[in-house]
């Protein structure tokens, strides 16, 4: 492919001089072409590649694919290469210039081999033709020419036949991509397989490189990632394609892409994906001549009517799935892992989500004959999945089946919601399906209240998503503000509050600021845990000043739990030096058990190195403020926190606080879990115990502010940053005297489920015209309980929190071809509890108080398979497992903890009495 160079150079008089040396593609049997040659039937000049007049261009080309872990061994790869012979043919030239040509491109004997040379025998495609393993019909689809339209280098139109497969149609279109180029450097927009792309040209000497920026690429494919930071992935995409030139020519073209796709807080779950591309000019020889006229659809009617033009862009397929067994099939061979008793296995979460994958193809109507046909044991799972699902057909599903007007299905409208609040990517539907929800009526009081807390966690979700604006979200922030203002009742008031407590809507912190400091203990303290969910942002002065009210009670006594949690909100959110001082001047001032409590919380920001370290230490400094007396103020109440694991890029942590009334018994038990990679935070668990007006049961004078509460003990929890509905121990001292009389310490259950935690799916386009795909799916089982036991006759308490969580996290990244496919599965595997216990002794005083908090140990596997697989059925697979033991351990809390247990555990004399009061 020669090229003219009018003034010296390529593009005239303003290229620079070495530009004149990009002049052709492919060079011709009479040596290379001077810089002032002209071919024959040329004139004018061109911006790309063009090719010569009368000649047929001979070249190789290849494809070859690679999936691993990222290691960097190719050896370790699976993968397959297709190569092939191209004849290339420059058709017509429009008579107007040299811009414009129309180039037939035939793909000729066609292999396909291994790309791992170790195979040998192993190799799928040994002893099989090219026919077998493409099938013929395909084959031959491939080898007939296609027509491009190039228009100053660029492709103008794809031309190919109609009703080709589309997977073929891909790899002829990941062909026809090379062709396309400029010989000048800079950067702009092209339209190729990719779809259209941001591509920079570097020219050189001896080369033209050309850069394609994959993320900015605009196609229609399908897929979604989880929102957190935390739990989604990181993802990097890059195409390079390197021009070669050898005396004025280009002789080869060799382009290279790769996709690597990591887990944020688990790195081991890695993948990778390399695509190489090479054309190679052999030889040319006489071809036939250029077809006359003036347009070029008249030059493409007459080389063959039955070409049409098609998208360069690559197309969607779907690859034949042969025998793949029915939705109901599916289920019936997994649903025993689902039974209740299973679930506490791997097998189960496992089952869990291949299950999501399967229910994601399916109908509504399948969907509906399943959930329809499933005994009450299995439902709940089987609902867990469906909703997990996240499709049109799913949701229209399990609202059909399920009926909120009643109260015989609570347990499944309970476990729908929970697997709304925790979907990965939701939409407007399924949020406008809640509202409408919302508005009908209900069997259970309980079940409309969670419909509104998770019509909360949909909004925040949404909006992190940049759908604020939308019409659904719009109406459920009119929904919960509005019913913040206009409720009446304190259980309407407490639901729109949790509401709110999910949404962290910007517009909604008056109100709660007017509820903290104005509304009963139970409302205010609720309002206050709201704002402490804000982001540092929105926590301006106008909040700190009223947290500076609430905390030293200016207008009004407060509840204990209120004023600590106002200056947790002040200490967590850049304090200045009089708000630490301040607080730091109260302690000894106040009641016994907030004195201790707000020291351990100074003394744990100082320890742990929290932000406000500094501005404490600063304050210290001063005499007044840092004294004996101050710091030495006895109690039972606690705050600490702790390293779980701790990584270069990652952390778990831990926090417990326990504060305590005056008599001894528990006022607030706060255990919170964060997760970190980066400075990106998520709130794994939070599981908050409160118990009030409890004092009259050993006869104990309640503290400032508290004489008048109710009896009253209930359960609160946050999972995934998700607040779900609290639930109650007991109400009043008649429900209390009956759960005591009652003897029964069962826990009782906060939240217990299947969870999708980690949903990411990716529908790559490989510039080679090859399908990929990379998904990443983390799902656990759990079961979070928490008990209150009361013994006056030992005048001892014991509060109880368990979780017990199973968790599988799998990666599946595969690239098909349509007739071969390759594909690489990573998995993790881990089974584990973790329970808090807090006893308390109050027959004296200061009385004891015993914290424990302890981890079992912790089966891990780590599972890798590889296969490469013909749509025939023969196959290549690889496995391997890993498996280790994390040993169990108790948390280390504060030395005097360690100091009480021993007192509270000592050997006690034999007594032949037992039981709990």
């Amino acid at each position: 492919m020669p090229r003219d160079l009018p003034n010296g150079g390529v593009g005239g008089e303003s290229e620079s001089p070495h530009r004149k040396l990009f002049v052709v593609v492919f060079t011709t049997p009479e040596g290379p072409l001077s810089e002032t040659s002209t071919p024959r039937g040329r004139h004018g000049h061109t911006t790309g590649l063009s090719l010569n007049n009368d000649r047929l261009y001979k070249l190789t080309y290849s494809t070859e694919v690679f999936l691993d872990r990222g290691k960097g061994n190719l050896q370790d790869s699976v993968g397959y290469r297709i190569s092939s012979s191209v004849d290339v043919v420059l058709l017509w030239r429009s008579p107007d210039g040299d811009d414009e040509q129309l180039v037939q491109i035939m793909i000729k004997d066609v292999k396909v081999e291994n790309v791992n040379e170790q195979r040998g025998e192993k190799g799928i495609f040994k002893g099989k033709k090219p026919s077998q393993i493409i099938r013929k019909e395909n084959l031959e689809a491939l080898q007939r020419p296609m027509l491009l339209h190039l228009v100053h280098g660029k492709v103008k139109e794809f031309y190919s036949y109609q009703n080709e497969p589309v997977a073929i149609e891909n790899l002829k279109r990941g062909l026809a991509s090379l062709f396309q180029m400029q010989l000048s450097s800079g950067t702009t927009n092209e339209v190729d397989i990719s779809g259209d792309c941001k591509v920079t040209y570097q020219a050189h000497q001896d080369k033209v490189i050309k850069i394609k920026a994959l993320d900015s690429c605009k196609a229609e494919r399908s897929g979604f990632t989880t929102l957190n930071p935390v739990l989604g992935v990181t993802s990097k995409a890059t195409s390079v394609t390197t021009y070669k030139i050898e005396d004025s020519f280009v002789v080869a073209v060799l382009s290279e892409e790769i996709h690597a796709l990591r887990l944020n807080f688990l790195q081991t779950i890695a993948g990778k994906i390399l695509s190489k591309q090479k054309l190679e000019l052999k030889t040319t020889e006489a071809g036939p001549r250029l077809m006359p006229g003036k347009r070029v659809a008249a030059v493409i009617k007459a080389v063959d009517s039955k070409y049409t033009a098609v998208p360069i862009v690559g197309q969607v397929f779907e690859s034949e799935c042969k025998g793949c067994p029915s939705l109901s099939e599916h289920w019936q061979s997994i649903r025993k892992h689902l039974q209740p008793d299973n679930l506490s296995k791997a097998e189960a979460v496992r089952s869990f989500l291949t299950f999501i994958k399967r229910l994601r193809t399916a109908k509504k109507e399948e969907i509906l004959q399943i959930l329809k046909a499933e005994n009450k044991e299995v439902l709940p799972q089987l609902v867990d999945a469906v909703t997990s699902a996240q499709t049109p057909d799913s949701l229209d599903a399990i609202l059909d089946f399920l009926d909120f007007k009643s109260d015989s299905s609570i347990i499944l409208q309970e476990r729908f919601l929970y697997a709304c609040g925790f979907a990965s990517h939701p939409d407007e539907e399924l949020l406008r399906a809640l509202i409408s929800k919302f508005k009908g009526s209900f069997g259970s009081n309980d079940i409309r209240e969670s419909v509104m807390i998770i019509i909360g966690a949909l909004v925040r979700k949404l909006c992190q998503n940049e759908g604020c604006k939308l019409k659904g979200v719009v109406e459920a922030k009119k929904l919960i503000l509005g019913g913040l203002e206009k409720a009446e009742k304190k259980e309407e008031l407490m639901m729109y509050l949790l509401a709110l407590k999910n949404a962290r809507l910007p517009e909604g912190i008056p109100l709660l600021l007017k509820y903290a400091e104005t509304g009963e203990g139970s409302v205010s303290h609720l309002a206050t845990t709201t704002l402490q969910r804000y982001d540092a942002p929105f926590i301006t002065d106008e909040v700190k000043k009223t947290m500076n009210r609430l905390y030293h009670q200016n207008h009004k006594v407060h509840e204990k739990t209120v004023r600590t949690t106002a200056a947790a909100i002040i200490l967590n959110n850049n304090p200045s030096y009089m708000e630490v001082k301040n607080i730091l001047l109260s302690i000894g001032e106040l009641p016994k058990e907030m004195n201790k409590y707000m020291l351990s919380i100074v003394q744990d920001i100082l320890r742990f190195e929290i932000p406000a370290s500094k501005m404490v230490r600063r304050v210290l400094k001063e005499m007044f403020a840092h004294n004996y007396d101050r710091f030495s103020k006895s109690g039972s109440s606690s705050a600490y926190t702790g390293y779980i694991e701790r990584s270069p890029h990652s952390a778990s942590t831990y926090s417990l606080d326990i504060l305590y009334s005056g008599s001894g018994i528990l006022r607030r038990s706060n255990l919170n879990i964060f997760q970190y990679v980066r400075k990106n935070p998520l709130h794994s668990i939070q599981v908050v115990i409160e118990a009030q007006g409890l004092e009259t049961l050993i006869a104990a004078t309640p503290d400032e502010g508290e004489e008048n509460l109710d009896s009253y003990a209930g359960l609160s929890a946050l999972l995934f940053d998700v607040q779900l509905r609290p639930v109650t121990f007991f109400n009043g001292y008649t429900d209390l005297m009956s759960k005591m009389l009652s003897a029964s310490s069962d826990p009782m259950s906060v939240v217990k489920g299947l969870i999708l935690l980690i949903d990411h799916s990716q529908e790559l386009q490989l510039q080679s015209g090859l399908k990929a795909n990379m998904d990443v799916k983390g799902g656990l089982a759990i079961d979070i309980s928490g008990s209150m036991e009361f013994s006056l006759w030992y005048r001892e308490s014991k509060t109880r929190v368990q979780n017990r969580v199973t968790v599988v996290i799998t990666g599946d990244i595969t690239v098909d071809s349509s007739f071969v496919k390759a594909g690489l599965e990573i998995g993790v595997e881990t089974e584990g509890g973790l329970e808090f216990i807090s006893t308390v002794q109050f027959s004296q005083y200061p009385f004891l108080v015993c914290l424990q908090m302890d981890r079992d140990g912790v089966p891990y596997r780590q599972l890798e398979t590889k296969y490469e697989r013909l749509s025939t059925g023969r196959g290549y697979v690889s496995r391997k497992r890993k498996e280790s033991l994390v040993a169990g351990s108790e948390f280390p809390l504060h030395q005097e903890n360690s100091e009480m247990c021993k007192m509270v555990f000592s050997p006690q004399p034999d007594s032949s009495s037992s039981g709990w009061f």
